[in-house]
């Protein structure tokens, strides 16, 4: 007997998100008797360029895609707007469907999951990604001295505590998250009904025995690379949370113990503005390599680093936050330069012997870093990978939920 399931997200499964942190677990479950109706909102660029591979994918998986564009302005707004066509949509959908279970990415869609759930008594999964609202302040997308914003915090933190309350089941992204929820007043009891199922990555993509060589020595030739280059890596784009400049400056640093250092960006970010920024930094910009890849090719890109780096701001909402990036880094045994006060990071880092973990930003911290990695450990870091962060383990632990929330053996 298959389970009929609604999955809702307000990020696109064309995005890189969608394709690595939505997909493989919904394929992943389709196999163990859930079947999937999926609404997402596209992106007209991303759509046009990917939407039949992942039209393909989702058809091949038995996953329904229910693509929605995107409206981006006016702010506020558009969000109100597609909100509404996302409630729309549900309905129709749960009338042709009767689903037992509504999964909601994070709060916008939760918006909708609660409504259902009141009024159709469908299992409400609230997937909580991150404190949202917070992170709209913290990143600086909402100024709340502006009433407006202002009222909008309040009303999503009211919200908030709603989803929390009523949600038959939470998904945290951290067991740091979990902890934060857990010490609010009248939530003590709530533990329970939390999972911890960290941004996952697929091991048999980012395994460093399955590399091809020769699209290794490919990417190699193009950045102008040699074997003995010291490479010091990063992956992913930039956007709000991470500390660019940060990470340019401690690779200053680096450069007057490694002269001949290189800093590899595999990212969708523009060249000419990361050189730029790397001159502010007196950073020669022979000295920055850029390259973008397709999600196929990240793992290959990836095994060129001799160690890895990623700064994110550590803000209060942080504490719910799972960098997609750290699961695939480790799972390549690549050590990590990186910064605690970001949801489990640090202790992930400490427990497996991956790398360094910064308390700060200074030189003093910088100094702390033995870029030999004396103390890195190859192989618990992968096996830190394949415990915490495995594609696997993960829809393992979704499989867990589903099946206590429809009272099924799992």
């Amino acid at each position: 007997m298959s389970h009929n399931v609604l999955y809702l997200s307000y990020d696109g499964m064309t995005d890189p998100l969608g394709q690595s942190q939505v997909l493989p677990y919904l394929f992943g479950l389709t196999t163990k008797g859930f079947s999937f109706q999926l609404i997402s909102f596209e992106k007209k660029d991303q759509f046009l360029q990917h939407g039949d591979h992942i039209q393909k994918l989702c058809s091949e998986n038995n996953v329904h895609w229910h693509p929605l564009t995107y409206t981006k302005s006016p702010p506020l707004l558009s969000t109100i707007y597609d909100v509404n066509r996302m409630k729309l949509l549900a309905h129709k959908l749960h009338r042709e469907n009767n689903f037992e279970i509504i999964h909601c990415r994070s709060y916008l869609s939760s918006l909708v999951g609660l409504e259902m759930k009141n009024r159709y008594q469908i299992k409400f999964l609230f997937d909580m990604r991150g404190f949202w609202a917070d992170e709209r302040i913290d990143g600086k997308i909402w100024n709340i001295k502006n009433p407006i914003y202002k009222r909008v915090y309040n009303f999503f933190k009211r919200k908030e505590k709603i989803f929390f309350q009523q949600a038959d089941h939470i998904i945290s992204l951290t067991f740091a998250g979990k902890e934060e929820i857990c010490s609010w007043k009248g939530f003590s009891g709530i533990a329970d009904k939390i999972e911890v199922i960290p941004c996952c990555a697929d091991l048999s993509k980012f395994n460093p025995q399955k590399i091809n060589e020769e699209q290794r020595h490919k990417f190699a030739n193009r950045l102008s690379l040699s074997k003995n280059d010291f490479i010091l890596g990063y992956v992913g784009s930039i956007g709000t949370w991470y500390m660019l400049e940060e990470m340019l400056q401690y690779f200053n640093f680096l450069l007057k113990e490694k002269p001949s250092a290189i800093f590899l960006f595999v990212t969708g970010e523009s060249p000419v503005y990361l050189k730029k920024k790397a001159l502010e930094f007196g950073i020669d910009s022979d000295k920055i390599r850029v390259i973008s890849a397709r999600h196929q090719d990240v793992a290959a890109c990836i095994s060129l680093f001799t160690a890895s780096i990623f700064f994110i701001r550590p803000t209060y909402s942080k504490k719910a936050s799972s960098p997609t990036k750290q699961g695939e880094l480790m799972a390549m045994g690549i050590p990590l330069i990186c910064n605690d006060g970001v949801g489990d990071t640090a202790k992930v880092v400490q427990d497996y012997q991956a790398g360094y973990a910064l308390k700060g930003f200074s030189t003093k911290d910088f100094e702390t870093i033995n870029i030999e990695f004396p103390n890195f450990n190859n192989i618990r870091c992968r096996q830190g990978a394949q415990e915490f962060y495995s594609l696997s383990e993960g829809i393992s632990r979704y499989h867990k939920v589903y099946a206590k929330l429809l009272s099924i053996g799992n």
